[in-house]
């Protein structure tokens, strides 16, 4: 089934952010390490609204924890990036990661944008998202037992771009990145050196109807080239989709699904804007699928 994303676009733009921004200038990075303070947390399953303080910065989220989350063993992290102008609330019930957290055994946080939006490759604002969440990361680690070979980042859109500048800037972080209708593009990915330092793992899910797709692909393709990362073809999710699989010089994967008719959509979701309740998959389980099997190298 076709989904005609361009009127969807124009009629949910002032929620979605599709289409393009100018470029945001980048946040400087600092000498000094950040300071970061939370209020006390007691570990438990459930979804917990909290906040850290990132250099003053008082920044939210929300922390899904399966009903079989033991504290203090270690399990693995994703967080997902919400669209513009979204929030936290807006993508978790976009994503359902919360039932596939459940299923699978694995914390989901969802942090907020500042003003609705993420300082991703080509916009929004002037926050310091890479350190937000470079720090978010670290903090559950230290507070929820989080493995730190196994955090993730995933997000939509303006998210999805997110993760791919989040993946560069924050080394040895971020085991791997699942970038859906979102892509390493603008500015930022014009520059050769704009890469990774240490092995990241991409999978992408793009679709041919969505307005960006023609930058999504050139970004990704630029993203295998510059770390050596020769694609072939791969068994594809549906008969619609074009997947390839390629190992790079570094020993990443970059997973790339190209999906005829597919806009700019979530795959899976059940109603409302962005989603596409009529995929022939669920973004989420296939996202899990890659991210289980990519925990940090090295």
């Amino acid at each position: 089934m076709r989904i005609g994303l361009v009127v969807l676009c124009v009629a949910v733009a002032a929620l979605a952010g599709c289409g393009s921004s100018p470029p945001a200038p980048s946040v400087p990075p600092s000498s000094a390490p950040p300071s970061v303070s939370a209020a006390p947390q007691s570990p438990a399953p459930g979804t917990h609204t909290q906040a850290l303080y990132v250099n003053g910065v008082r920044r939210t989220f929300m922390l899904h924890a399966p009903e079989g989350y033991v504290p203090g063993t270690p399990v693995p992290l994703v967080i997902g990036l919400h669209c513009r102008p979204c929030n936290a609330s807006f993508f978790r019930g976009l994503s359902g990661l919360d039932a596939t957290a459940d299923k699978h055994g694995f914390l989901v946080a969802y942090p907020d944008g500042v003003s609705g939006t993420f300082n991703g490759m080509t916009c929004c604002g002037d926050a310091d998202d890479v350190t937000f969440l470079r720090e978010l990361a670290r903090h559950l680690v230290a507070t929820w037992g989080v493995d730190a070979r196994r955090v993730f980042l995933t997000g939509i859109s303006n998210g999805g771009d997110m993760s791919f500048r989040a993946a560069v800037e924050s080394q040895g972080v971020f085991a791997a990145i699942a970038a859906i209708s979102g892509g390493y593009i603008g500015t930022r990915a014009d520059d050769a050196g704009f890469v990774p330092r240490d092995p990241i793992s991409v999978l992408t899910i793009i679709g041919t109807i969505d307005p960006s797709f023609g930058s999504y692909n050139v970004g990704i393709t630029a993203w295998q080239d510059r770390l050596k990362c020769p694609p072939s073809s791969a068994p594809a999710l549906s008969l619609a989709d074009t997947r390839t699989v390629a190992t790079c010089a570094d020993g990443s994967t970059v997973d790339v699904h190209r999906v005829t008719g597919m806009g700019h959509v979530w795959p899976g979701a059940s109603g409302g804007p962005l989603s596409w309740p009529d995929a022939p998959f669920t973004a989420g389980e296939v996202i899990w699928a890659f991210f289980a099997a990519h925990p940090r190298i090295g």
